[in-house]
C-alpha cells in the first residue's frame, strides 16, 4: 500500500474507528480489527496515535471545532431566529447523520471516569450546544415572535437528545434516515412549543 502522510493517515484511522462503531458496535473497537479496516499493521496505527485514546480525543476535539463552530456560526448569523432555529436543527442532523457513529463514541465516553480530558472535552461540547441552542431561543423571546414563558433550559434539553433519537433509528434502519423529514419534524415540534399563546 502506498505511504500516505500523517494528516491523511489520521483521517483514515478516525474514519474507521467511527465506522467499526456505527456498524460493530463499541466493543468491537479494537486495534486489531482497525488496523484490518484500513489494511494498516496495528503498529503503523501506533505511529499516528500513540494510544487507542489518542484517536478518540482527536475524534472529539475535532468534532469541537467542526460541529460547534458550525452551529457558533448559525446562532450568531443575523438570520431572524425562526430561521436560525431551522438552520441550526439542520446542521445538528446532518453533522450527526455524516458523521456516524460520533454521538455513539461521545455518550460512551462520557461514561468514561478516568479521563479527566475527554470528560472536559465532551462538558465542552454540550455545555456549547445548550448555550447556542438557548441564545437562539432567547433572541427570539426578545424580539416577541415566541413566548416569554417558555422555559428555555427545559427546551435546551430536549433539543439535546436530538442525537439519542437519530442513533436509535440509525442503528435500527441500518442507517437509513431521512433527513428532511426527520429536520422538518424537529424543527415544525419546536416552533409549536414556541408559540405564543
Amino acid at each position: 500500500m502506498e505511504r500516505q502522510n500523517t494528516n491523511i493517515r489520521q483521517e483514515q484511522i478516525k474514519k474507521a474507528v467511527l465506522h467499526i462503531i456505527f456498524t460493530k458496535g463499541l466493543k468491537n473497537l479494537s486495534t486489531r480489527n482497525l488496523a484490518k479496516e484500513i489494511g494498516l499493521s496495528e503498529g503503523a496505527i501506533f505511529r499516528h496515535f500513540p494510544t487507542k485514546q489518542d484517536i478518540i480525543l482527536s475524534i472529539i476535539n475535532d468534532a469541537h471545532e467542526d460541529f460547534i463552530g458550525k452551529l457558533r456560526k448559525v446562532a450568531n448569523s443575523n438570520l431572524p431566529p425562526d430561521d436560525r432555529l431551522r438552520k441550526f436543527i439542520y446542521t445538528t442532523i446532518n453533522y450527526i447523520v455524516d458523521n456516524k457513529g460520533i454521538f455513539m463514541l461521545m455518550l460512551s465516553e462520557a461514561n468514561h471516569k478516568n479521563d479527566a480530558e475527554l470528560k472536559n472535552k465532551l462538558l465542552q461540547i454540550f455545555n456549547s450546544q445548550k448555550k447556542l441552542f438557548s441564545k437562539i431561543i432567547l433572541d427570539g423571546i426578545a424580539v416577541e415572535i415566541w413566548d416569554e414563558k417558555i422555559p428555555v433550559d427545559d427546551l435546551a434539553m430536549l433539543y439535546m437528545g436530538i442525537p439519542v433519537s437519530i442513533n436509535i433509528e440509525q442503528t435500527l434502519t441500518g442507517g437509513e434516515i431521512h433527513v428532511e423529514g426527520f429536520c422538518g419534524k424537529v424543527n415544525q415540534l419546536m416552533t409549536k412549543m414556541l408559540e405564543k399563546l
